[in-house]
C-alpha cells in the first residue's frame, strides 16, 4: 500500500504527520520527495548508506548540421530550446527530458547530453526502518526525475509512506500518481482551506481515496468542517494546536515519542485506512 502525505501549503504539518505515522506503523519504508526541501530525514535520522546521483538530459545541437528550420523550437512547450537567425540556444535548466526536439529534427542535428540535477539518499534508522530522500540542487526547476528515480526503487515495497511536496504542481502530481491513498494535512484557517481545495480537486481527478488531518485544530473557524461535509470527505484526526508539539517539534524530536495521546491519534488513523 503507498500513502501519500501532502498539503495545500508548506508548514501545515506535512512532515510531522509522515515522520510519525511511519514510525508509529514501524514497518514499510519512508520516501520523502519533496526533494526541494527534504527534512524527514533531520527528524527520523537515518544512518546514510547509500548515495545516487540523478542526472537529466538536454539537448545539444550540431551547429553544422543544423539548418535552423525552427522545427525544434516549434516543439518544445518548455522554451528549453530557442532557434534564432544565427544559431539555436538551449536552456538545459528548462528542458524536460522528453526527446522531442530530436525526433522531429530534419537534420539529426540533435543529441542529448547528460547533467546532474540532484542525489537521492537512502538509509536505515537506529530501529531499522529504511528512509530514503531526494535533494534537488539549487538553480534546477524540476525533480520530476528525482521523484521518479524514489518511486522505482520501492515500487515493489508493500507498504510506503511518502512525504510529497505541498502544492499542486507537477512534483506533486508525479509524487501521488498510483498512491492507493493521500492524507491531506490542513489547518482550519481560511487560506488552509484555499488552499487544501486546490489539493481535493487534483486527487480528485486521479480518483484518490483520500482523507484529512485537520492540524492545530482549535485555531481558525469552521469553514474546513463545514467543506469536508460538503465534499465528503473523511476526517480521520484532529491535532490541536499545542505549544509543547512546537516546542518538541522545534528540536528535531518525534512527538509519538513525547506524546502518548499523539501516538494514539496515528494509530487511529492507520487503523482507518491500512487494512490487516
Amino acid at each position: 500500500m503507498k500513502i501519500a502525505i501532502l498539503s495545500g501549503k508548506g508548514g501545515t504539518g506535512k512532515t510531522t504527520l509522515a515522520t510519525n505515522l511511519f514510525k508509529t506503523k514501524n514497518q514499510g519504508i519512508l520516501i520523502d520527495v519533496d526533494v526541494e526541501e527534504p527534512n524527514s530525514h533531520l527528524f527520523l535520522k537515518p544512518l546514510i548508506l547509500d548515495r545516487i546521483t540523478i542526472k537529466k538530459g538536454y539537448p545539444v545541437v550540431d551547429a553544422a548540421a543544423c539548418t535552423l528550420c525552427g522545427a525544434c523550437g516549434d516543439f518544445c512547450r518548455y522554451n528549453a530550446i530557442l532557434p534564432t537567425k544565427k544559431k539555436v540556444l538551449v536552456y538545459p535548466e528548462l528542458c524536460h527530458d522528453c526527446g522531442g526536439c530530436q525526433l522531429v529534427c530534419p537534420t539529426n542535428a540533435i543529441h542529448y547530453d547528460k547533467r546532474t540535477i540532484g542525489n537521492v539518499f537512502s538509509g536505515k534508522t537506529e530501529s531499522g526502518l529504511s528512509v530514503a530522500y531526494g535533494d534537488l540542487l539549487v538553480g534546477e526547476v524540476s525533480g520530476v526525475h528525482i521523484i521518479e528515480h524514489l518511486r522505482e526503487m520501492t515500487d515493489q515495497e508493500p507498504l510506503v509512506f511518502i512525504d510529497s511536496p505541498p502544492g499542486t504542481a507537477c512534483s506533486t502530481v508525479a509524487a501521488v500518481e498510483g498512491v492507493d491513498y493521500a492524507i491531506i494535512a490542513a489547518e482550519p484557517t481560511p487560506f488552509g482551506v484555499s488552499d487544501m481545495k486546490l489539493v481535493v480537486e487534483m486527487l480528485s481527478g486521479f480518483s484518490i481515496p483520500m482523507g484529512v488531518v485537520i492540524n492545530k485544530a482549535g485555531l481558525g473557524d469552521q469553514e474546513i468542517y463545514e467543506y469536508c461535509k460538503e465534499e465528503n470527505l473523511t476526517i480521520l484526526a484532529e491535532i490541536p494546536f499545542s505549544k509543547a508539539y512546537a516546542k518538541s517539534y522545534a528540536s528535531g524530536k518525534m512527538l509519538c515519542d513525547d506524546f502518548p495521546e499523539f501516538r494514539e491519534n496515528m494509530e487511529e488513523i492507520l487503523d482507518q485506512i491500512i487494512k490487516d
